[in-house]
């Protein structure tokens, strides 16, 4: 057992979960990395046999575009919907085969969509650390090992940085792709104890923002949006043509509206008024189709049987 391994089993030792393949300690960037996957390898295609793929909306666009699916249509046919805290923010992950654990774009040659494969793919076997102190405004990057027993990789001789490997994976540029949704949830979970889970619609919001990105372009262009916003043509039509413009956008949008940060789009005069009485208007309707609906219960509740003493008739048919 060489010098690697045996730092591993010390590592091991302080895991804070039994037999967990994550090693505790975090690790920067120009940290040595020994590891190599290639087909030689015995283990080749094991770790894509059971995943648990948390997808960015960076990776979810690419993934999408590559098969030629719009988003809403990708994700209903390849991720499954998970919530990534308490307050039941949105999330989601790649569907494995039916009926099993294994990637569906799996196949013996290696990964099929491995040019746009996701972030997690890219970095393993390392993880990925976003965190932000209090005082500071972007996240920073830090590293965690993952070393399972089953991948056979760390005992190939090759040697590099994490840094080298995330830029040989083309990890760096997912990681800078996003950024703005991974500040997103760093806000979010950083925002303090709040009342209550968010309303519904919020994470609605938050959810076809992140990754429903065709909807979204629809959002933009419909009624709803453009009474209430300004926007300029000319940004408009950058954000229509342009996917990740799109997305950046989509980041920004949600800082506002969720955070009242950032105001990157101006509310028109009379939006917020309006907005208002159209939620009293609904308000109003739910509560007469309610007292309606609670009338008419006790109405049946108070009624005989059909033909027996007391009937009122109300069952009777036309």
């Amino acid at each position: 057992m060489d010098q690697y391994d045996d730092q591993f089993k010390n590592l091991a030792k302080d895991a804070p979960f039994e037999h967990s393949p994550v090693m505790p300690n975090m690790l920067d960037g120009d940290t040595p990395l020994k590891f190599r996957c290639h087909k030689d390898v015995k283990c080749w295609n094991v770790c894509c046999g059971n995943i648990d793929i948390t997808l960015t909306p960076y990776d979810i666009l690419r993934l999408k575009n590559r098969l030629g699916l719009s988003s809403g249509e990708f994700l209903k046919k390849h991720t499954v919907p998970y919530e990534i805290d308490k307050d039941g923010t949105p999330g989601v992950k790649l569907r494995a085969v039916e009926g099993g654990t294994a990637c569906q774009f799996m196949v013996p040659e290696g990964c099929s969509v491995y040019e746009d494969r996701p972030t997690a793919c890219r970095y393993y076997p390392v993880a990925l650390l976003s965190v932000r102190r209090s005082d500071e405004y972007t996240d920073r990057l830090s590293f965690a090992l993952v070393q399972e027993a089953t991948c056979l990789g760390h005992q190939e001789p090759d040697t590099q940085t994490i840094d080298q490997y995330r830029q040989g994976q083309g990890a760096a540029e997912y990681d800078e792709k996003g950024r703005g949704w991974r500040q997103l949830i760093l806000k979010k979970k950083s925002a303090g104890p709040a009342i209550g889970k968010p309303p519904i619609i919020s994470n609605q919001l938050f959810f076809m923002v992140s990754y429903d990105i065709d909807r979204f372009r629809a959002f933009v262009v419909s009624d709803a949006f453009n009474t209430t916003y300004d926007m300029p043509v000319e940004t408009l039509a950058e954000l229509l043509a342009d996917d990740e413009k799109l997305m950046d956008f989509g980041y920004a949008f949600l800082r506002q509206v969720l955070f009242g940060e950032d105001k990157i789009v101006l509310e028109k005069d009379g939006a917020y008024e309006a907005r208002t009485e159209r939620l009293k208007a609904q308000a109003e309707q739910i509560k007469a189709e309610f007292l309606a609906n609670r009338d008419k219960i006790e109405d049946e509740k108070y009624c005989a049987p059909p033909g027996q003493p007391g009937d009122c008739g109300c069952g009777d048919k036309d």
